[in-house]
């Protein structure tokens, strides 16, 4: 349970860092195409204020990862088959919502644009230099 909470204390603080780096997503970032669980972070600090509205239009499953942290550090005390049967239902609900939004609806929330992603634009540098 301690390496847990380290892991999961080690990981906000990389994030924290991101973010003061202005790196939102490491993902999109990286790829220009946003995650599976974009939104998220805006969501649960709109949930946090109590606008469940705006959590929702944030990300749909703001309410998931209360749950699923839940699971996580109870892992040890779940029945294992329950608990990959609930994490297989957590993961497709995360990518049934990923394909909707991505696919599906025009927002601003999650975005397919791989020419802003850092690996496009190497592989554009790289191009013109022509090694």
């Amino acid at each position: 349970m301690r390496e847990d909470i380290l892991c999961a204390l080690t990981i906000t603080l990389v994030y924290l860092i991101w973010g003061r780096m202005g790196i939102s997503c490491p993902i999109l970032f990286l790829t220009g195409v946003s995650c599976a669980g974009c939104g998220m972070s805006r969501a649960l600090l709109a949930m946090l204020r109590l606008d469940f509205q705006t959590a929702f239009y944030y990300h749909p499953l703001f309410w998931l990862p209360i749950p699923a942290a839940f699971l996580f550090l109870f892992r040890n005390r779940i029945p294992r088959r329950l608990l990959r049967g609930l994490a297989a239902v957590i993961i497709a609900a995360f990518l049934g919502v990923y394909v909707i939004r991505l696919f599906f609806l025009q927002d601003s929330i999650v975005v397919f644009r791989p020419e802003d992603g850092l690996i496009w634009r190497a592989v554009l540098f790289l191009k013109e230099r022509e090694f």
